[in-house]
């Protein structure tokens, strides 16, 4: 009699994003992979691949039902699906910051509470909870997005232990940079450029090129997406996978400047981030 292959479902796929090229490393290892996405037709490469493709909104109750109820069994749950918005936080429109809240926090609570029955039916179940490297660092124009990765580690990091008396175990992953159209999704989905009457109006060339990522593409060169994905499934096929993973260009030094005295990395950050030559600016401003 054939072992079951262990399953996994992975939301966020669409193509040219980690969820996509963790989809296909899984499926490499042997899993079987549920690919979600709120749109099939841009989960066609994994098709191709033979991965198994499910439509699913994450911030749409009546969504994660009819996904719960098209699985018989799970034992890997990978909440990936969010969103990245940059904005100095004066600026940011408490709406906005809401549902950027709603996607990065509350729809996946509300992943875990509808899988959690299928995974307490495994013998070897985990969550593991895409956050960011971002949770735990000071990134200006990221206040909010980082606020939210960061609350949703929290809520990971509690889930570890109230879930341990279930077996079912519990993973923070977090990433640093890898090349992935984040930027371009943000750009056509959300404001890139200051609002009138900003505070930060006399920098607003430097501040605009900023909140498109642009400074930040040019001054690094992120990890592939297919290599952070080997990388993270070998941590997660291990006999115990850590309880907090770290991945992706420079989240060695990121995981460093936890441990390290506070803001001794400002300067380093305000370089990567364009915003030296901001505050210059609106400092001779003032």
């Amino acid at each position: 009699m054939s072992v079951p292959k262990r399953s996994v479902l992975i939301t966020g796929c669409s193509t040219g994003g980690m969820g996509s090229e963790l989809a296909k490393a899984f499926h490499k290892t042997g899993y079987h992979v549920y690919a979600t996405a709120r749109n099939l037709s841009k989960m066609e490469d994994l098709s191709a691949l033979g991965i198994q493709t499910l439509q699913l909104d994450v911030t749409s109750d009546e969504s994660i039902r009819a996904c719960v109820k098209s699985l018989d069994s799970l034992d890997v749950l990978i909440n990936n699906a969010g969103a990245n918005q940059l904005m100095p936080v004066v600026d940011f429109p408490i709406t906005e910051a809401k549902r950027l809240f709603d996607l990065n926090v509350w729809s996946q609570v509300a992943m875990i509470q509808a899988f959690t029955p299928l995974l307490l039916r495994s013998s070897n179940a985990m969550i593991v909870n895409h956050t960011s490297s971002a949770a735990v660092t000071t990134i200006p124009y990221s206040g909010v997005y980082a606020a939210s990765k960061a609350a949703f580690s929290m809520m990971s990091d509690t889930l570890r232990l109230e879930l341990q008396p279930f077996n079912i175990k519990v993973v923070d992953l977090r990433t640093a940079m890898v090349a992935t159209n984040i930027f371009e999704n943000q750009k056509s989905a959300t404001p890139t450029s200051l609002p009138s009457g900003s505070i930060y109006e006399p920098a607003r060339s430097v501040v605009d090129k900023s909140l498109r990522g642009e400074t930040l593409e040019a001054g690094s060169k992120p990890m592939s997406a297919e290599l952070w994905a080997q990388q993270v499934v070998r941590d997660l096929t291990k006999t115990t996978p850590p309880a907090i993973i770290w991945r992706g260009d420079n989240a060695w030094l990121v995981r460093l400047a936890t441990v390290l005295p506070h803001g001794l990395f400002d300067g380093l950050i305000k370089k990567m981030t364009g915003f030296d030559q901001a505050e210059k600016i609106l400092r001779a401003a003032v």
